[in-house]
């Protein structure tokens, strides 16, 4: 499978919510082409340079990356909401002219998604009072509720019976370095991630 990549300074989980501004041409183009052909592509985190201007060196494990809603407030200027679908590994990346990167890439299968077990649950319940909270704030920079950049972050059905959904979900909220983030993303083992995810909001006072 062939890719095209768009590296960031974010850690796009499966299912999460991934809010972008997009002006740069050949991003723009990208998202064009992706809208066009119903087509997917590959989030991955900066390990080297920047979101804008010369391409950046990522890590190897990424998430596929659907457009769910946009809206063009300028000419120019895509707002984006996109979703987190599969991980997948670059085996082999290459810039084209336009300094779009494009990637042979290899799914990686997806985590067991076993039941929420008794002692993640109150990590379920810390989330279900996030996403309540998140949900009912009020829009603070004043766009119009359809705008996909300010949309609650979170998409529905919210799974908190899901040990893949709530830790996914946690980790994207966490004050926790890039780097770290990405670890607990390439973890294939959905019980082991909660189980760090309650040890580190355990230290932090957050749970008992």
């Amino acid at each position: 499978m062939r890719l095209p990549l768009f590296p960031l300074n974010t850690v796009l989980f499966p299912g999460g919510v991934l809010p972008l501004r997009v002006f740069e041409a050949r991003y723009v183009d990208l998202v064009r082409w992706c809208m066009k052909e119903e087509a997917p592509f590959g989030v991955v985190l900066i390990t080297r340079g920047g979101e804008v201007g010369a391409p950046a060196a990522t890590e190897p494990v990424g998430t596929l990356a659907r457009i769910a809603a946009w809206d063009m407030p300028t000419l120019g200027l895509l707002h984006l909401r996109a979703i987190g679908g599969h991980r997948f590994r670059i085996e082999q990346a290459q810039v084209r002219d336009d300094g779009l990167q494009v990637a042979k890439v290899v799914p990686i299968a997806p985590d067991d998604d076993l039941p929420l077990a008794q002692q993640h649950q109150p990590c379920a319940e810390l989330l279900q009072r996030v996403i309540a909270d998140a949900v009912s704030r009020p829009d603070e920079e004043g766009d119009s509720p359809g705008n996909p950049i300010h949309s609650p972050p979170f998409d529905p059905p919210f799974r908190l019976d899901s040990s893949v959904w709530v830790g996914n979900r946690l980790c994207e909220f966490m004050p926790i370095p890039l780097r770290a983030r990405q670890k607990l993303m390439e973890l294939q083992d959905a019980v082991a991630r909660l189980d760090l995810v309650r040890r580190f909001l355990r230290q932090q006072g957050v749970l008992k």
